[in-house]
């Protein structure tokens, strides 16, 4: 596969949008089998519970090309253990880990063109995200969702390396006990 036009060396950590993403929606108690889109746009109501109450969970990780030219991820499983735990930390249904896996799997094929070839320093980066859908205004969760995975090329997070920095430490918990400092949610 031919690799986009871009300028690889200087890809900034930043959003450019790709082909193809994976879209599944919950509702009346199931996912549908969910399929890639060439659609970028989300529509809700005002009211949906990801607006309201961040009713969201996330994930991130990427791909990259191999000095043979294939094309890897680093264990997805792990990310779909970990957005599964997230779900059900929000009272949101559980994405199947299976369906994660092939989805991440589908989404970076589809968008094979925009995965850094090796040894640019860049990689595509993968987030695979939930939100509640439907409109909510009492403090519950919704009933209806929606996973999506978009895939961008992006080059280093700290461009030129990481600088040290000056740190004060304090007794102050960010995550507080049972709380969501281990997931990774909208709300955090």
């Amino acid at each position: 596969m031919e690799k986009k036009n871009i300028d690889w060396a200087n890809l900034g950590f930043g959003y450019v949008k790709t082909d193809y993403r994976y879209v599944s929606n919950f509702k009346d108690g199931a996912w549908d089998e969910g399929a890639l889109s060439t659609d970028d746009t989300v529509t809700l109501s005002e009211c949906a519970g990801v607006l309201q109450y961040a009713q969201t969970v996330f994930e991130g990780m990427k791909a990259y090309t191999t000095e043979d030219g294939r094309i890897v991820t680093f264990r997805p499983d792990l990310n779909a253990q970990r957005l599964e735990n997230s779900a059900k930390r929000l009272e949101m249904p559980v994405f199947p880990k299976e369906r994660f896996v092939q989805a991440v799997l589908e989404t970076v094929k589809a968008n094979a063109a925009y995965v850094p070839p090796f040894g640019s320093g860049a990689t595509l980066y993968i987030r695979p995200y939930m939100f509640g859908t439907n409109p909510v205004i009492g403090v519950k969760p919704a009933d209806e969702y929606q996973f999506r995975i978009f895939t961008t090329p992006v080059g280093p997070y700290f461009k030129g390396g990481v600088k040290p920095l000056t740190i004060r430490v304090t007794d102050f918990d960010r995550a507080a006990p049972h709380g969501t400092g281990h997931i990774k949610a909208g709300l955090n």
